[in-house]
């Protein structure tokens, strides 16, 4: 799905993927729920957008579903079939051919908007069909377009030369901007009326509603086109259709949110409005500064700071603590291709597959917590997921890494005496312990590290998504995460964002403007696939081709264990966002 913090399936596929709980973790202690009080969230990194437009990381999209509602979504619960089943949001059903939402040809859609869904404007007003078609339009802004734009180029008729045309319009106007959408149709993308919506595609997409449950995917007010996309003026004037608006924003330091005045509980079938507030504090960059917040009662949850590994055993029990079940390529070691340090070594198949060689991943496994918590990942597509094969191009001895070989096999490459490379770092969670292990691996081999430490916010919406820093060389290599943008029929969510290179660009999940003329022709195989079954087929070939070009060293799936303090009832996981839903929190 989205960058992580640290994420397809038949319904075979969900059976397999619980909770394991160890405990009656979201429970607490006795007493009855009550809703009312402030809940506390602690952790390191910003957003790195809250433009739904641009969002794209697990903790800003768990911000965002607060105060932003999309068309479809998912119910938090520990249970991890009932959490990942795409349901109705702001839609009043899920369309079928059945209730006449399908067309025959599998190509049209239209779906309906329930009443009472109403924008906190003054005086309140309801939202339309026609926020939605300036939600979708707005992915491809060119001031902060969103990384999974390919999903809506791809699928909706119309939509990918109305984005030609949007990256030609001023970033810095936002009255260009707003122009452009209002003077400029997609052919695919209509308001029938206010609660009416129809979407045409260009070919059958039985993921579309997961695609529509995409925080890319939410209504966008009339207000929105004032502001340049997630400038700083449009931080500061967010417009809320969720339980919660947010009353006070202070960049990496702190987020205040308040109920909703406009929200109606019977509008709105799979979010609450629990606590009277929240409130986020930033800047913990310490693992075990934000456990002890969360133990000692000084936090509630956790933000984007994960359960201490050395604490995991101890915890074992706690009816606070649970280790839950997921699917992701994380942490994965990324080559930016583009870069001109080294003579364009990294550009390079041959030094990339010897790179591979080298990373211990047997150590990555040690630092998230063993093998109860993480396993050694050898494709990009991990397990559990559509498309999902076993295979290793690339093996060493226990997983310990061949710093031997590495050495030679770029001493054929031409680079006898090795490499420098510029490798930042995320500050938060275990990311420092893996960029050591992984430094340490690569001086083995003969390449020095110069490590560069960032902040998760910066790392995800600046530092890798920049093209211009990518092709200027200002790094090299680059350790960020993928969860799977949905579970369940989801066998583009990793190789569409992360491996299409026609869609590189600004804000291009794409980190290393890696782009392969075959693996684009299977993605379109895959996508034209009339089954399942057979996309599966091509996204597992796409997959073989990403390591033979060694794309990417994946490194290792996790599970994701999770601890909130003593007070918390009701809490409520997403797989998604590998955290409990703020709304749904009570105390005793």
């Amino acid at each position: 799905m989205r960058s992580s913090s640290g994420t397809a399936r038949a319904g075979a596929v969900a059976a397999g993927l619980v909770a394991v709980l160890l405990g009656a973790a979201g429970c607490g202690g006795g007493g009855g729920p009550v809703r009312g009080g402030t809940l506390r969230v602690a952790g390191s990194a910003d957003v790195d957008h809250l433009d739904t437009a641009a969002v794209y990381t697990t903790w800003g999209g768990l911000l965002a579903r607060q105060f932003a509602r999309t068309l479809f979504g998912y119910r938090a619960s520990n249970d991890f079939g009932e959490a990942v089943t795409v349901r109705p949001d702001v839609a009043l059903e899920i369309p079928t051919a059945r209730n006449g939402g399908l067309g025959r040809d599998g190509r049209t859609y239209t779906i309906r908007l329930r009443g009472g869904v109403l924008w906190n404007t003054s005086p309140p007003r309801e939202v339309t069909a026609a926020d939605f078609v300036r939600g979708i339009k707005r992915t491809c802004n060119p001031a902060a377009p969103a990384g999974g734009r390919a999903y809506y180029i791809e699928t909706i008729t119309g939509m990918a030369r109305f984005c030609a045309g949007y990256a030609r319009v001023d970033p810095g106007s936002a009255a260009a901007m707003a122009r452009y959408q209002r003077t400029t149709d997609v052919p695919g993308l209509v308001a029938a009326d206010a609660k009416t919506l129809v979407i045409k595609l260009n070919r059958p997409a039985s993921d579309l509603v997961n695609l529509l449950a995409l925080e890319f995917a939410a209504a966008a007010p009339a207000e929105y086109d004032r502001y340049i996309p997630d400038s700083p003026e449009f931080r500061r004037h967010t417009v809320s259709d969720g339980p919660y608006q947010i009353t006070s924003a202070t960049p990496g330091r702190r987020y205040v949110l308040e109920r909703n005045p406009s929200w109606r509980a019977e509008s709105d079938p799979i979010r609450a409005q629990n606590p009277d507030r929240i409130e986020i504090s930033l800047g913990h960059d310490s693992p075990d500064d934000v456990q002890g917040m969360l133990e000692s009662g000084a936090a509630d949850l956790p933000w984007d700071q994960p359960v201490p590994a050395a604490k995991i055993a101890k915890l074992r029990g706690d009816p606070d603590f649970a280790i839950m079940e997921g699917s992701a390529l994380d942490p994965y070691l990324v080559f930016n291709t583009l870069s001109p340090n080294n003579g364009g070594a990294l550009g390079r198949t041959a030094v990339r597959q010897a790179i591979s060689y080298a990373v211990d991943k047997a150590a990555v496994v040690r630092i998230y917590g063993g093998p109860d918590i993480a396993e050694v990942l050898n494709q990009t597509i991990p397990p559990r997921s559509v498309g999902h094969q076993t295979f290793n191009l690339y093996p060493t001895p226990g997983d310990r890494g061949d710093p031997g070989r590495c050495r030679r096999m770029l001493a054929r490459a031409g680079y006898p005496h090795g490499l420098t490379l510029t490798f930042p770092y995320r500050l938060d969670g275990n990311h420092q312990q893996v960029a050591r292990s992984i430094t340490h691996d690569l001086a083995a081999c003969g390449i020095t590290a110069r490590l560069q430490p960032d902040t998760s916010g910066a790392f995800y919406g600046t530092t890798l998504v920049t093209p211009a820093r990518a092709r200027a060389g200002k790094w090299d290599i680059a350790v960020p995460g993928w969860v799977p943008d949905w579970y369940g029929n989801n066998g583009r969510t990793t190789i569409v964002p992360l491996f299409d290179g026609r869609h590189y660009g600004p804000n291009s999940s794409d980190y290393g403007g890696f782009d392969d003329p075959a693996v684009n022709r299977l993605i379109d195989h895959a996508l034209n696939a009339r089954d399942v079954a057979t996309a599966s087929g091509y996204w597992a070939q796409a997959d073989h081709r990403i390591m033979e070009d060694a794309a990417v060293v994946p490194l290792v799936n996790q599970r994701t264990p999770v601890f909130h303090s003593a007070r918390v009832r009701n809490a409520r996981y997403l797989p998604q966002y590998r955290a409990y839903d703020l709304n749904q929190v009570t105390f005793p």
